[in-house]
């Protein structure tokens, strides 16, 4: 329970505010501005101001009496969204801290240069974050969550703000990863291909030109987009520059760009060590690994099974079911090299029936037909060389590189 409150100190503490912002504006400090909008960071200097705000009631009138009368449009939206949130009315936080951010941005294109930037990342931030809490509000009460695609909507306009030619057009890569998480988060994913073909191809933009946490945090998203769209060399290549650029220290975000990246590794044929798996607590893939390195169809459906729910919601469970085909190629390297020790001279002729008992001993039952169906698939998708003997039911593999490195697309059986 807050401590009582005079009126008296109420209205310090709301004056100290607003000269707080009038410094702020009149020495063109961005971060001390910035921090004057962190409505969720719960700092002991807001949550005062909060309770200032809820005791003496004609704020209003203090910011017509301030040298910051000329920003009431923003201030007394950006008071009630304070006093809202300290009592934990969320939806009418967000409702407030949106008319003020829409106030702020009006402000933010008068301003000639970019000093305000740090301001405005904070306030795309906040939107974002307000509007999810306000949302679970909304959902507990039985209503239609709608304020986080509200926010989506706002930030675009901020972006429109950002893409012009100028010192500002830096802040418009950081918007644009808000807006990811977003549509991520609304899955409404195929809404990120206008913002990237704007980042991408507006000459306005020089990519180089922006932070390296705002890089990072794109080309982590763009990454994922390409997982979906399997499009594996463009994710391997995005994911990549993400996990290379991403302080090592920060291990939480660094296991964010693994999620992803083993699996494209793992589409493309490369597999990742154990130390790294274990290091950044991603034991799920474990026996995935094992299964790609033992040709063991049935580990690797086991695998699946058994981390199902985790591999679904990171929206990698499809790419992870179509390695069948790489664990069927290594099947068929193992019972190569085999035979190529017992009978060099016949290592490249490969007859059904063996293959057949290869896969009853890994518990796996299937006829001859089934395995010539999947042999021909291996060779139509150049991960085998070689072609069928059809009457003596035998595979003749290529004498030279029979099993090519598995560079494209995983099929489906």
């Amino acid at each position: 329970m807050a401590a009582f409150m005079s009126m008296g100190e109420a209205h310090r503490r709301i004056t100290e505010y607003l000269n707080r912002f009038s410094d702020a504006v009149s020495s063109q400090d961005g971060k001390s501005l910035s921090r004057l909008f962190f409505i969720s960071s719960n700092s002991s200097f807001l949550l005062s101001l909060s309770d200032a705000l809820n005791t003496f009631q004609d704020a209003s009138r203090v910011i017509r009496q301030s040298e910051c009368s000329q920003y009431s449009d923003l201030l007394l939206p950006l008071f009630r969204a304070f006093q809202s949130y300290k009592l934990n009315n969320l939806v009418e936080t967000y409702q407030a801290f949106e008319k003020s951010a829409n106030s702020f941005i009006q402000e933010f294109r008068n301003w000639e240069s970019a000093w305000a930037l740090e301001a405005l990342y904070t306030v795309a931030y906040e939107i974002r974050i307000l509007a999810e809490r306000a949302d679970r509000e909304l959902a507990s009460m039985g209503k239609t969550p709608e304020k986080l695609k509200g926010a989506g909507s706002f930030l675009m306009k901020v972006f429109g703000a950002l893409a012009s030619k100028g010192p500002k057009r830096v802040g418009a890569l950081y918007v644009t990863c808000q807006l990811f998480k977003i549509y991520f988060k609304l899955g409404t994913v195929h809404l990120c291909k206008s913002v990237t073909r704007s980042i991408e191809t507006a000459r306005i933009f020089d990519f180089e030109e922006f932070p390296l946490r705002d890089k990072v945090t794109y080309m982590y998203y763009t990454g994922r987009l390409e997982v979906y769209n399997e499009n594996f060399p463009t994710a391997d290549q995005k994911l990549s520059y993400a996990l290379a650029h991403c302080d090592p220290q920060k291990e939480g975000n660094v296991r964010m760009i693994l999620k992803y990246l083993i699996p494209v590794k793992l589409s493309i044929g490369i597999l990742p060590k154990s130390l790294l798996l274990e290091k950044y607590n991603l034991n799920e893939y474990s026996n995935i690994v094992l299964a790609l390195r033992r040709g063991d169809l049935r580990l690797l459906r086991s695998a699946l099974q058994e981390h199902e729910d985790q591999f679904l919601r990171s929206g990698v469970y499809l790419v992870l079911e179509k390695l069948e085909l790489q664990v069927y190629q290594r099947l068929m390297k193992k019972i190569y090299i085999i035979q190529k020790q017992k009978d060099p001279n016949k290592a490249h002729q490969i007859k059904l029936d063996l293959i057949v008992k290869a896969l009853k001993w890994l518990e796996m039952d299937m006829d001859v037909d089934e395995v010539e169906c999947i042999m021909s698939i291996l060779i139509y998708k150049n991960l085998m060389k070689g072609y069928f003997a059809h009457k003596s039911k035998v595979v003749v593999l290529s004498k030279q590189d029979p099993f090519p490195k598995w560079t494209g697309k995983p099929g489906n059986l």
